[in-house]
């Protein structure tokens, strides 16, 4: 029997406009995958955000219910591997985008999608990391591979006050990393402490007007989350051996700079694609951080909305005004 439930959902208007609102909906009107995840949190990202306003690179058709992170209980699968009342989580892949996504109480999927919750883990913790979270840790992994480590040196994160950026800063504090922190909002210069920030700099320090291939090394290794001209900087600034790891586009999707920082340096440009990670590595890394990555800092990088209130921390993401992450409370565990 189909179930009804609420979402978010996101429509398009005959002249071209889109309007958000909460409905009741049914599963019937679900893809027909072979698991079935009744979602108790969520959370919620840029991406999503856009998705929510009618951006068609994200979304292509609407109606649409956004939220490419999912945390639930098995209701149905006809995938041997899962079974109703297993406990789950699904980030990423096509989810929230062109799939209807985890701002719903029920998603539909794929099985290859879905990650069994790791033991050390709550429902409620795993979208306190969710997508941004699953990032950063996936930067501080591409570090290590790279044989970076804390006696290497300093490491900067830029974006440092947003969803990735504050995970990464904690991440790398829990991890024993002495950690740069490069934000644009002085005023968190406290928040960032607590997450365990040894340095607070202003964004615009890490700019350079010079058009040098190379600058002053002023950090091992980063995790860079606004691409563009940013990143363009701190390749030109990371010491030799180093290593940056990148997974943003806010300052555009376009990297002008010289082969200089990779063939004098010898500095390592690592990609973070946490939207198709293969699973090997995608049940590693959740299972870091159910246990010896799990920061102690995870309730003063989140807020806890309900799916009624989202709207407002939708506008507010958009404007550049979310600090860390904001949790999306969908329904009461029993």
């Amino acid at each position: 029997m189909p179930i009804s439930y609420n979402a978010l959902v996101v429509d398009e208007t005959p002249d071209g406009r889109y309007q958000r609102a909460i409905r009741e909906c049914t599963t019937a009107d679900l893809p027909d995958h072979e698991v079935l995840i009744e979602v108790y949190y969520s959370a919620l990202n840029y991406k999503d955000a856009l998705s929510a306003t009618g951006n068609k690179g994200v979304t292509q058709q609407f109606p649409h219910t956004p939220g490419i992170d999912a945390a639930g209980v098995i209701a149905e699968s006809r995938d041997k591997r899962f079974t109703p009342g297993d406990e789950v989580i699904v980030t990423s892949y096509d989810l929230g985008q062109n799939t209807p996504g985890g701002l719903g109480q029920y998603i539909s999927v794929p099985a290859d999608w879905i990650v069994p919750l790791p033991a050390g883990l709550t429902l409620r913790e795993s979208m306190m990391f969710g997508t941004a979270g699953f990032t950063a840790a996936y930067g501080v992994d591409k570090l290590l591979q790279n044989h970076i480590n804390p006696a290497s040196g300093e490491i900067l994160v830029t974006g440092a006050t947003g969803g990735v950026g504050s995970l990464a800063v904690a991440l790398l504090a829990q991890n024993g990393f002495s950690v740069i922190a490069a934000t644009g909002k002085a005023q968190q210069e406290s928040y960032l402490k607590k997450l365990g920030a040894a340095k607070i700099i202003d964004r615009d320090a890490v700019y350079s007007n010079s058009d040098k291939p190379l600058l002053s090394s002023q950090w091992t290794g980063a995790i860079d989350t606004v691409g563009g001209a940013m990143l363009d900087a701190v390749l030109r600034q990371t010491a030799h051996n180093g290593c940056v790891a990148c997974c943003g586009n806010i300052l555009g999707g376009k990297l002008t700079t010289s082969i200089y920082p990779f063939i004098l340096r010898g500095v390592s440009h690592a990609g973070i694609d946490s939207g198709w990670c293969l699973m090997p590595k995608r049940k590693a890394i959740w299972h870091r951080l159910a246990t010896n990555w799990k920061p102690t800092v995870l309730d003063i990088i989140c807020s806890e909305c309900s799916l009624e209130a989202l709207s407002a921390e939708i506008d507010r993401i958009l404007k550049g005004g979310q600090r860390g992450k904001i949790l999306v409370k969908l329904q009461q565990l029993s």
